[in-house]
Formats: structure tokens, C-alpha cells, sequence
């Protein structure tokens, strides 16, 4: 078996080096997730958005406060490589377009584009021209609306309006289903709740329906709990318990 062996001079420029990693050709800055940096080669630094020097480029190019502390600032000049829990990682290039993409999933951009915090929870939206890397849990695919997608595959989506939730109408018929829909209580296989996408544009979707948890969705979510009343709260605490014990029984 033949095994390759990288320095500087023989590391692609901003391409992949295998599926699961990609070479970054840094000269100025780029904003990185955290945990993603692998290796670099050169005269590089990385800086949290906290640092006072950066604080222009924050205000201008990164408008999602629940994110501010998932990702960095690389500064320098070299070769930044970027791996992701051994996922499938891919470079896209945005011209002049409106991209939202699933949080977990964003590993890098270039600070020529603005990243915004989307109404969609877990999802951010980039906006402009520049190149970013998404990873995915296997291959992506392209796919047009009108189409509805399993929550869980949908990496994200390009230059179309935001998705609606549908709900199978076996769901949502009879008591039992007016109860799972209120209180998420119930017998369920998932399949019944899609995201619905219409109008033109492109859906990106994984080949797999695993996503990971970030802090920031679990932040989004203790956020929107201060709205809730007493019948809410415990809803949302027989759902919370439910899954709770499903989780301790495997």
C-alpha cells in the first residue's frame, strides 16, 4: 500500500486532500469553527471573537451572537487543514447569493461574505460572494424544490424561501395525533414530519440522517422557554423526560 506523504509544496491549494479533510491556502484571515483545525503549516494565529483587534471585521462580516464563541479567526499565511469527526467535507463557492446552512455543518468562510444567525433554529445564513466548507455525514446532494426532506438530512439551502413543516396527514389525525403534536408523545417512526421546500433554488442534503448537537441550538431553544406558560413548561418537561428515558434504555 502506497502512503503519501504531504509537505507545503505538495499540499492541494484550497482543495481536499481525501474526503474527510481539505487544505486551506490562508493569506490574511478566515473564519474557522473551533475544534476543526487538524495541522497548519507557516506563520498563522488564531484568535477568539473576543479579541479587540478583530472587532471590526466582527461587525461587519459575523451577526449571530448565540455562535460568537463556536468560532475563530485564522490569521496569517500558510496552510490551514480542516477535518470534521471524519466526515465528508466539500468547498462551496457563493456568488452574490443567500445560503442558509445547518450550524454544525459551517467549518469555515471567507470574511468576504456576512454570516448571519437564520429564524430557523440551528441553521445560519451567509450572505454574498466567497468560498466556504461544509461537512456532511456522507456525500451531498443537489436537489431542486418542490421537494420535502427529512429534517435530519437537510444540510441546507440556496437562493429559496424557507422551508415549511409538514406533517403526514396520518399523523395528525385523531387524538393521539393532536397529542403527539402538542406534547411530541407517542409512537412515531420520524418519517411523518418533513421540511417542505417550493419556489426555485437548491436544497443540499446529506446521505444520512445524523446530525450532531451544538451548544448554540441547545442555547436557541432555552431561549425561546422564558415564552412558555405552566402548560408549556410541562410539555416541554413530559417531552424532555420522554426522551430522556429512550435515551437510557439503548
Amino acid at each position: 500500500m502506497s502512503i503519501t506523504t504531504y509537505n507545503p509544496n505538495t499540499l492541494p491549494v484550497n482543495d481536499n486532500i481525501n474526503a474527510y479533510s481539505f487544505c486551506v491556502d490562508v493569506n490574511g484571515q478566515y473564519f474557522v469553527q473551533k475544534g476543526r483545525m487538524i495541522a497548519y503549516y507557516g506563520q498563522m494565529k488564531f484568535e477568539s471573537l473576543n479579541a479587540g483587534a478583530l472587532s471590526n471585521l466582527i461587525a461587519h462580516h459575523f451577526s449571530a451572537p448565540l455562535y460568537h464563541n463556536d468560532f475563530m479567526v485564522a490569521t496569517g499565511n500558510g496552510k490551514l487543514i480542516i477535518g470534521d469527526r471524519g466526515f465528508d467535507i466539500n468547498s462551496y463557492d457563493l456568488e452574490d447569493g443567500n445560503l442558509t446552512i445547518r450550524a454544525s455543518n459551517l467549518l469555515a468562510f471567507e470574511p468576504t461574505m456576512e454570516l448571519k444567525q437564520s429564524i430557523i433554529p440551528g441553521f445560519l445564513v451567509l450572505i454574498g460572494t466567497g468560498k466556504f466548507l461544509a461537512s456532511s455525514n456522507g456525500p451531498v446532494h443537489f436537489v431542486e424544490p418542490p421537494v420535502r426532506v427529512d429534517p435530519q438530512a437537510v444540510v441546507g439551502w440556496a437562493d429559496v424561501p424557507s422551508p415549511c413543516h409538514h406533517y403526514d396527514h396520518s399523523y395528525m389525525q385523531g387524538v393521539m395525533g393532536m397529542a403527539r403534536m402538542f406534547t411530541g408523545i407517542g409512537g412515531t417512526s420520524g418519517e411523518e414530519h418533513q421540511f417542505d421546500f417550493t419556489g426555485k433554488g437548491t436544497v443540499l442534503m446529506q446521505s444520512s440522517e445524523k446530525v450532531v448537537e451544538t451548544s448554540a441550538m441547545v442555547a436557541e431553544i432555552e431561549g425561546q422557554i422564558g415564552m412558555l406558560g405552566v402548560s408549556g413548561l410541562q410539555r416541554v418537561q413530559a417531552r424532555v423526560q420522554q426522551q430522556l428515558a429512550a435515551h437510557q434504555s439503548q
